[in-house]
């Protein structure tokens, strides 16, 4: 089971107010008789329809709906709604009712913003589960595959899904503490105006599950009278590249910088770069706990692990050899050996055999890749010139080398024989594409994609993580995030080549109140 975990978090309150369509407080006059909401629909095939009612004494909601299923490329359950514009956030203690005989464990409760009330309308959600996962959902088009980022935290007490501007986030309280960042935000484009609203859907049709909502909160957001200082988090996450069930966990969250997971040979561990050390994190959930560098500090996130697991090769310096360069420890941690005697040079990539390693340097203003023997020993360079050739990784069968480079105009993908020679162009678009590493079967190669206004491999930028066919040279786009330099750097495919590991970003308050401003 996936576990998300949060670092230590300190909150605080927040004042959110400013004009929006659709907002006001509950009310018990026969006017409002869904309170803050103006009515209710069922969205798709419901049957029976779904129910709702509000108690004005309470402040409570209590929806009841069938439903097929609330995912793929069409829904159907039951939405309480108001129509809403600019900025918000929507707030509810969420309870689904106990299950009865028969209740499928994807019953879900959601707080959604939703464009429209069509059954395959774009939206995003935040849902638990009759199984006690949490998830923030989303549809990025009308008609396409719902994704999702999940949690196995159980049922947090409280949930705020807030939108500001294209970022939609959550922000979870497990046991009444204060809201905090839970790790998952997307970038959605809502046209103005669209539905903000509460929802349940059974995932049986026949079959009616209930939910209540209480402390239901739906309010405009405005910026600060004194912005607070903010501060950068990070989230470690892995995806399924499965078109039909982009499902991704979140693995660890909190402020700071993690760069550049790998996989662990035996898919259990991801090992990652935070403050400029090296970390193993359990992929089922846990807390971090630092790898014995054995002296080696100011390490980079370009590491990764030798073909058998035993190896780990870092990117570090050591008291007695100022400057960075590639270095090997025993994968459990341990003294390190010096592999380039060269500094400013970068780990990339082992060979398939482990007998090699690659690397890049920068000389006079120029980024090539360097091949060397694992044990140590003379350089190769594959890649002369001026420009930027970099983020070489082996293919799994050895016979050819990814990389990218501005040699075409653009950054690009390219691929060329181990030896240096033969280099073809895989990537023709408009984009700026980095990082390119192969599956474990050969057939796919992740790339991360800038707009054609980016220079450089920047953090913290709009990015596309995509799917090429290393056959037809096509590409598909997987999941958009913030993110770039540290995202994934290095090798970060799972070893059953049906997930990948990788770090977004987004800027938040320094002290984390439960808000993105």
């Amino acid at each position: 089971m996936k576990t998300a975990r949060l670092f230590p978090i300190v909150a605080a309150s927040v004042a959110l107010a400013c004009g929006a369509a659709g907002f006001g407080q509950a009310s018990s006059g026969p006017e409002r008789p869904l309170g803050i909401f103006e009515s209710q629909s069922d969205v798709g095939v419901v049957h029976p329809g779904g129910t709702a009612s509000f108690d004005a004494a309470s402040g409570m909601y209590t929806i009841a709906s069938s439903g097929a299923n609330l995912w793929s490329t069409t829904d159907g359950f039951h939405l309480v709604w108001a129509k809403v514009s600019d900025d918000l956030s929507l707030t509810a203690d969420i309870e689904l009712a106990p299950p009865a005989a028969g209740s499928n464990p994807h019953r879900k409760a959601l707080l959604m913003l939703r464009q429209t009330l069509d059954a395959d309308s774009m939206y995003a959600d935040v849902a638990v589960h009759g199984s006690g996962e949490t998830a923030l959902q989303y549809r990025r088009n009308k008609g396409d595959t719902t994704q999702d980022i999940a949690f196995d935290l159980g049922a947090p007490k409280t949930m705020r899904l807030e939108k500001r501007g294209d970022t939609i986030t959550l922000f979870v309280s497990m046991k009444g503490e204060p809201l905090h960042h839970a790790g998952a935000s997307i970038k959605l484009h809502f046209a103005e105006p669209f539905y903000a609203g509460l929802g349940v859907c059974a995932h049986q049709d026949g079959a009616v599950e209930k939910a209540t909502f209480a402390h239901v909160e739906l309010k405009p957001l405005v910026a600060r009278r004194s912005p607070p200082p903010m501060a950068l988090y990070s989230t470690l996450q892995t995806i399924a590249i499965d078109n039909n069930a982009r499902m991704a966990y979140v693995i660890l969250t909190g402020k700071g910088h993690m760069e550049a997971p790998n996989w662990s040979k035996d898919g259990k561990t991801l090992i990652f770069n935070r403050d400029g050390r090296l970390w193993n994190v359990p992929v089922a959930g846990g807390e971090a706990s630092a790898i014995d560098l054995g002296g080696a500090t100011d390490c980079t996130g370009s590491h990764g692990l030798s073909p058998d697991g035993k190896w780990l090769a870092m990117t570090c310096t050591t008291a007695d050899h100022p400057g960075r360069r590639v270095y090997v420890i025993p994968s459990g941690g341990g003294t390190p050996r010096m592999v380039t005697a060269n500094p400013n040079s970068y780990f990339h990539s082992w060979s398939p055999d482990g007998k090699t390693i690659l690397f890049t340097r920068s000389t006079n203003g120029s980024l090539n890749i360097y091949a060397i023997p694992a044990e140590g020993g003379d350089e190769k360079a594959l890649t002369t010139g001026t420009g930027t050739s970099d983020d070489p990784d082996y293919s799994p069968d050895g016979q050819y080398i990814y990389f990218n480079s501005d040699r075409a105009g653009g950054m690009q993908i390219f691929r060329m024989q181990p030896d240096g020679s033969q280099v073809e162009q895989m990537t023709f678009d408009e984009r700026r594409n980095w990082t390119a590493h192969p599956s474990p079967d050969g057939k796919s190669v992740l790339i991360l994609s800038y707009g054609s206004d980016v220079t450089g491999h920047p953090a913290n930028k709009d990015v596309t993580l995509r799917i090429l066919d290393a056959n037809t040279k096509k590409v598909r786009d997987l999941v958009e995030i913030v993110g770039g330099s540290g995202t994934d750097n290095v090798p970060n495919w799972a070893p059953d080549g049906a997930h990948f590991a990788f770090v977004s970003y987004q800027m938040l308050p320094e002290v984390d109140d439960g808000a993105s401003e």
